[in-house]
């Protein structure tokens, strides 16, 4: 069949760059080298009519995508930027937010299907995923390197779990892209926590706000019930073992626990006050007995919650010549970790919680030491810092500490540590906007490195250690 024309849409003063269609299909959105991105009345597409010019962008606009509810638009340019739309009302169009981090040409730009993600191409060579569940103050999830030239196109599978990118070095990649957002806190989330059974997320946010999700079918979480009590921010959540309880830490300078056995209608059962400044960090023992509470007033202190309705203080652990920012126990609940902005971590015999004791102090990091966590083991000891890595410590003398290794690769500071249930693997999160995953078995790392590398001939041995008797690392 000889395809027709229906209609013609003028009024770009420049070339066009880019069209999209609306999901009802009766709305149109065209992109140009004149700045401006169109709307356009296609319902009758013999007579297709202007709706609203976009205007904000300060050069060429290069791509438009519409969101899965069509009611949002976004938008790519030469300016380095994109940015997101308002469009319910198409006559008269309104900025939300400007996402803004590529340092070149942003070519592309796609909405997930769910329409709480959106990716960007660029010609700086990377993908970016961008949080857009609050339009209005976008945050980036994830830049994609791997390209060595420009990448100028980006779109999502229909169940957005992968993405592609296609890029000027003549290759395109595949990328496996992570679940789906969690989104429904009006400011930062600050601390995430899983609960035993791994059926519940626990999210802890500026908004002073906990939430609950039921995250049993991890591509569908849906929300259970919010916390609402503190009145400052929350930075801290943590499960007791029982998986009924939560506590909470604030920077209205109170620990609060709360009864989640329904978790629809979670209900406070008591606040934890005697810190005399923010409460930054709770970790509960082993037993579900003992809560440990870490403090800007330089302090650590435990409690006894048996009775979590009326929790008593135990000991203070004091030392620390700055804020106390993470604490952490280990499996046999007899060992407490703390890190804090002095630049150390310190190991606490606390067997006498009222009569807690330092057993050594670790020091190496170069800027405060901002998180702390034990292996599931207890005889490794983890440790993130401001001055970009983390750090393993042998702790099972811990009266003597030892340092087993240091992690480098973050451009930025590392807020948080964390062990898998097997010990086999650390994460790490960093405020140069990426999280790491760790191998802490130098055997397991070794095996590896073997299986990927041919091994080491003893001629070559002659050549690069001559003198040195042959013994290959691998077999």
């Amino acid at each position: 069949h000889q395809p027709t024309t229906l209609g013609i849409l003028t009024g770009h003063t420049s070339a066009v760059t880019s069209v999209a269609f609306s999901p009802d299909g009766h709305t149109l959105a065209t992109a140009s080298f004149d700045d401006t991105a169109r709307v356009w009345d296609i319902s009758d597409p013999h007579h297709p009519t202007a709706l609203g010019i976009l205007t904000g962008h300060t050069s060429a606009v290069h791509s438009v995508a519409f969101n899965p509810d069509g009611q949002t638009l976004a938008t790519a340019s030469t300016d380095n930027t994109a940015r997101v739309w308002n469009i319910s009302d198409p006559h008269h169009p309104t900025a939300l937010g400007i996402l803004t981090g590529h340092t070149n040409t942003v070519f592309s730009v796609v909405f997930s299907p769910d329409g709480h993600t959106l990716a960007t191409a660029s010609t700086d060579g990377t993908a970016r995923v961008w949080n857009i569940s609050n339009p209005h103050h976008p945050t980036t999830l994830g830049i994609l390197t791997g390209h060595t030239d420009a990448v100028f196109s980006v779109a999502f599978s229909p169940d957005g779990h992968t993405l592609a990118t296609g890029s000027a070095d003549n290759t395109a990649r595949v990328w496996d892209f992570p679940g789906p957002i969690v989104a429904g806190h009006t400011n930062t989330v600050r601390s995430v926590a899983f609960s035993p059974d791994g059926h519940t997320l626990a999210t802890a946010s500026d908004d002073t706000t906990v939430r609950l999700w039921d995250i049993r079918d991890p591509h569908q979480p849906t929300t259970l019930g919010t916390l609402t009590g503190h009145t400052n921010t929350i930075r801290s959540v943590a499960f007791g073992p029982d998986g009924h309880t939560l506590a909470t830490a604030s920077t209205d300078n109170a620990a609060r626990l709360w009864d989640i056995r329904d978790p629809h209608h979670p209900t406070a059962l008591s606040t934890l006050t005697g810190h005399t400044n923010y409460v930054l960090s709770v970790a509960f023992s082993p037993d579900g007995h003992t809560l440990a509470t870490a403090s800007t007033d330089h302090t650590a202190r435990l409690w006894n919650i048996s009775d979590p309705y009326h929790p008593t203080p135990l000991g203070t652990l004091t030392g620390h010549t700055n804020a106390v920012l993470s604490v952490a126990l280990s499996p046999d609940g007899h060992t407490l970790a703390t890190a804090s902005a002095d630049g150390t971590a310190r190991v606490w015999d606390i067997s006498d919680p009222h009569h807690p004791t330092t057993l050594g102090t670790l020091t190496g990091h170069t800027n405060a030491v901002s998180s702390v966590a034990f292996s599931p083991d207890g005889h490794t000891l983890a440790t993130a810092s401001y001055d970009t890595t983390a750090r393993l410590w042998d702790t099972r003398d811990p009266h003597h500490p030892t340092a087993q290794g240091t992690l480098t690769g973050h451009t930025n500071r590392v807020y948080s540590v964390a062990f898998s249930p097997d010990g086999h693997t650390l994460a790490t999160a960093s405020t140069d906007t990426t999280a790491r995953l760790w191998e802490t078995n130098i055997d397991r790392v070794v095996a590896r490195i073997c299986s990927i590398t041919p091994a080491i001939t003893s001629s070559e041995w002659d050549y690069y250690l001559p003198g040195l008797a042959y013994r290959p690392p691998c077999p």
